[in-house]
């Protein structure tokens, strides 16, 4: 129980008269005149108002003439004669524009129900759409309460006999509606109120001693008793949705809420009720000071006392007075357009405003009440930053009275909000750090926070000297759970020598080259850092040994060759490690770790041999230091057997054939280290024969040079003129050398005479002896060719004679054809038969079976056309050289006119040996021939 009198009072409602509308002479209807110009401005109510209500925009008003009165917001009141005698209840439905009445039009007790269709006319009045008596029984009783359902559905009377009737169907109609008694009892009811719940229902139904529901959408109304005590007429309320639709009874010592089913919480307000109603989140109750037992005054709104009347508003969710007041004899308090409005007895509406949540808000901050400004945001449905504003003024007061604690508590309710730096600066105090601290730690939960505000916090656990907190804030269960930013807090932690909790973190969350940093800078742990990187995925893995590569060789040469020899082969992460062991392995390229081996040969030998066995497609970069590694180990050795080693295992490599697409790069480093052997290899296999010369003349190996001609001279014929050249200069007996190459050069006949002569020229100790038998031998050999081409022209012209003699005969002479068999099918010849000067003769049908032209023999014409197509061709080059001729002439690039015309075979030698022209043939046939013939003695 809650004690009204610890509430604070506040003045959150703005109090004035209601005023006559402009243009209005102030007199109402039935009303007094006002005497004074000042009474004259504000509204005056007719006299004699017995009831009153409100809804659908206007203030609805019954009084004991049988009228019932409206008001508008317009305050242009208007009316019409609802009963003869009075009007005693009234009810305005809220969603519909229909009014519920309950009047008298006769004397005694007999009231009258009618249900008035505002939104109809009827004789300029309202329709009324229904009439029927009140009273349930025979027995006359007076209405005590009167309500109606949304829905038009229900409607409930409660009468002062303790009886109650419900309506239920369509309430405006008689033949959809069927009138019941729900509920009799010995005591007066003073309060009705329906309450929807879903599909439910209830009828709350309070007398002057008790209170109980029903559940009238079913059929048998069940009923449950609430409670022991009732209240006064008009003391009963049905609260809105802010206080789940709670029944409100008003008693003289406590006010009590009740569900459907059980009784709710209950207020201690003093004070006898006289009027009781729910505002917007507002409880409203009339009372006066003098307490009047409800039993012994049931119809209190009759008393005619002139005490003093206290209306208090109260707010129940934030536990205090929004605005107390005292009035003279209020006849009803009426809620409408927002406000709330008096009427007193004198016929004056007084109209209470309420505040604005702002002016509100800024009473209660000039008060310090910050607590209740929120609670009183929160009710008022503030938008957020309304309340960050409210928390931060909070804060702000708390800050300046010295209670830091309270003060940062109300900081954290502004996170999101409120720019942090704010609150910072004011904990920067070394004394404050704890608040500080707890800013910050929420400001990371709510993923607010930057990597200044990370930097922050761990200085402020560091300076604490808080490991537990430290630990708390970094380990966290997940990487959804990390509100910070990791990289910023690893820099901090390493800052400030919490190396443990640095590489926690930078392990925990994939941070591989912060964690390798604080291993190899600061722990000087090379073991642990090289068991960190084999346990990672290849690709992490391969680029921090090319980071650290060098560091690691430095100080643990052989776990680090061993790495590398697995990275670049079939590397597979460890089992502890992050990587998938049964993916695919995966190998790095070997070329690109040679450099961490700059310091370390003795590995780097290890690493490449290794390479070369177990990956014979490595890299060539792999084969080229290795030979360089060998060859310098070759020419710093001294130890002849280990030197001896080495030589052949720099020979091996060279023949390895790895070294065919560098051929330069290893001749050049044989020549480095002077590795004769290798350079003569690299020689030979690059066929430079020209060099494996000069070599061996530089070093006067007479024997070397006749094995270089004689082994290379089939390929490089000029080796042996060299030879003769080399040995021709020299002043020594090398008569030996010379023969064996004369004997060469006679057989392959690789120089002529004289050119050897004048070689040998040059030699002083060369005689002729030397050249004797070589110059016998040529002079020999030419007699015999000389002998050989006079054979040749001789045979030539004696076939050219006679070929001449068969041209004239065939010209001059006639031709007897005395062949007796086909030249196709060597049968004897019949006729008809085809003869050719030739000499071929055929059977008619044989000739047109093969021939292909009656002018042509179809045994000679293959021989034939093979003549002819070479004519045609060289009409066709006449003409290509012309235009070649031309485009050579005209063309900026001669070179390419000319391979051009090389590629199509244009410059090919051709060679045509014709017949001596004859005076039969055609003058082009015989002009073509006879410039053949030209054109081959000028060839000969």
């Amino acid at each position: 129980m809650a004690a009204y009198l610890q509430w604070r009072r506040f003045v959150f409602f703005d109090k004035e008269l209601v005023k006559e509308p402009l243009g209005s002479d102030g007199a109402a209807p039935g009303a007094a005149p006002a005497s004074g110009s000042t009474a004259a401005k504000f509204l005056c109510l007719p006299p004699g108002i017995t009831v009153c209500d409100s809804g659908r925009g206007s203030l609805v008003f019954g009084d004991m003439e049988g009228q019932i009165w409206f008001l508008p917001r317009s305050l242009q009141l208007t009316g019409f004669q609802a009963y003869k005698l009075r009007v005693t209840h009234l009810y305005q439905l809220k969603q519909h524009n229909i009014l519920a009445s309950v009047g008298e039009d006769e004397e005694g007790i007999n009231p009258l129900v009618k249900i008035w269709n505002l939104e109809k006319r009827d004789g300029g009045n309202p329709l009324c759409t229904r009439i029927f008596p009140a009273i349930p029984g025979t027995e006359p009783t007076v209405v005590s309460c009167l309500t109606v359902h949304e829905n038009l559905n229900f409607m409930a009377i409660g009468f002062a006999d303790g009886s109650v009737t419900l309506n239920k169907g369509d309430i405006t109609r008689d033949r959809h509606s069927k009138t019941q008694i729900l509920h009799r009892d010995n005591y007066p009811v003073t309060g009705l109120a329906f309450r929807q719940a879903g599909k439910t229902t209830h009828l709350f139904v309070v007398t002057t001693e008790n209170v109980q529901s029903y559940i009238v959408s079913g059929k048998d109304y069940p009923r449950v008793e609430l409670d022991t005590h009732g209240c006064g007429l008009r003391c009963s309320a049905l609260s809105d949705p802010s206080q789940d639709l709670q029944f409100i009874v008003a008693g003289d010592e406590c006010v009590y809420l009740y569900q459907p089913d059980e009784r709710g919480p209950c207020f201690a307000f003093e004070g006898h009720k006289l009027i009781t109603h729910w505002f917007r989140g507002y409880l409203v109750i009339v009372s006066r000071d003098r307490k009047v037992s409800p039993k012994s005054e049931f119809t209190s709104r009759d008393s005619q006392s002139s005490d003093k009347q206290i209306l208090n508003i109260y707010d129940l969710c934030n536990k205090f007075i929004a605005y107390s007041a005292v009035f003279e004899d209020v006849v009803d308090v009426l809620a409408e357009w927002g406000s709330l409005y008096v009427l007193t007895r004198d016929g004056r509406v007084h109209a209470l405003q309420e505040k604005d949540t702002q002016t509100k808000l800024e009473m209660l901050f000039k008060k310090n009440l910050f607590e209740m400004a929120i609670n009183l945001a929160k009710s008022q449905h503030l938008d957020s930053d309304g309340l960050a504003q409210i928390f931060m003024q909070y804060g702000d007061h708390l800050y300046s009275k010295g209670n830091h604690d309270g003060a940062v508590q109300q900081y954290i309710r502004t996170i999101g909000k409120l720019e942090p730096s704010y609150v910072i600066r004011k904990f920067l105090d070394a004394q404050r750090i704890h608040n500080l601290t707890a800013y910050l730690q929420t400001l990371h939960r709510q993923s607010l926070a930057n990597a200044d505000h990370t930097t922050l916090l761990l200085n402020c656990y560091t300076k604490l000297k808080d490991s537990s907190k430290l630990e708390e804030f970094i380990k966290t269960k997940s990487e959804s759970e990390v509100h910070f930013d990791v990289e910023t807090a690893i820099k901090v932690l390493r800052q400030a020598g919490y190396y443990t909790h640095a590489l926690y973190l930078a392990e925990n969350h994939a941070h591989h080259e912060w964690y390798l940093k604080i291993q190899l800078e600061d722990i000087k742990n090379y073991q642990e850092a090289l068991r960190y990187i084999g346990k990672l995925p290849f690709e992490q893995a391969e680029s921090n040994m090319k980071r650290y590569g060098k560091i690691l060789m430095h100080h643990v040469p052989e776990q680090t060759t061993q790495l590398l020899k697995g990275l670049c082969t079939d590397y597979r992460p460890s089992p502890e490690g992050r990587g998938d062991r049964e993916a695919p392995g995966c190998r790095a390229n070997s070329e690109e770790f040679i450099p961490i081996f700059a310091n370390n040969p003795r590995e780097l030998k290890a690493f490449l041999e290794h390479m070369s066995e177990v990956q014979p497609d490595s890299p060539q970069g792999i084969y080229d230091t290795l030979l360089e590694l060998r060859l310098q180990n070759w020419a710093h050795e001294k130890d002849p057997q280990a030197k001896e080693k080495l030589h052949a295992e720099a020979i091996s490599l060279l023949k390895s054939g790895r070294f065919c697409d560098v051929f330069d790069k290893a001749l050049v480093l044989c020549q480095m280290h002077d590795f004769q052997d290798g350079v003569l290899y690299l020689y030979e296999q690059g066929k430079l024969f020209q060099q494996i010369m000069h070599y061996h003349m530089q070093h006067e190996q007479y024997r070397q040079v006749i094995a270089v001609c004689e082994r290379h001279g089939e390929q490089e014929p000029s080796l042996w003129e060299q030879a003769l050249s080399y040995f021709a200069r020299k002043e020594e007996d090398c008569k030996e050398y010379m023969a064996a190459v004369l004997k060469h050069i006679e057989t392959k006949n690789l120089m002529p005479p004289l050119l050897v002569v004048q070689t040998l020229a040059h030699n002083s100790t060369a005689t002729l002896s030397v050249i004797r038998d070589y110059l016998v031998h040529k002079l020999q050999k030419q007699s015999q060719q000389i002998a050989q081409d006079e054979l040749r022209v001789r045979r030539y012209r004696e076939e050219t004679t006679r070929i001449r003699q068969e041209i004239q005969e065939l010209k001059a002479s006639p031709k007897i054809f005395q062949k007796t068999k086909c030249s196709i099918c060597n049968s004897a010849l019949e006729l008809p038969s085809v003869h050719f000067l030739c000499g071929h003769s055929f059977h008619q049908h044989c000739f047109e079976s093969y021939s292909e032209s009656d002018a042509d023999c179809p045994t000679c014409l293959p021989e034939n056309r093979k003549v002819m197509d070479m004519i045609r061709a060289q009409e066709q080059r006449r003409d290509l050289h012309d235009q070649f001729q031309h485009q050579l002439k005209c063309s900026n690039d001669s070179f390419s006119v000319i391979a051009d015309y090389f590629g199509r075979g244009v410059f090919n030698k051709l060679t045509l040996l014709t017949d001596p022209p004859t005076a039969r043939l055609t003058p082009s046939l015989e002009a073509g021939l006879q410039r053949d013939l030209l054109m081959h003695s000028r060839r000969g």
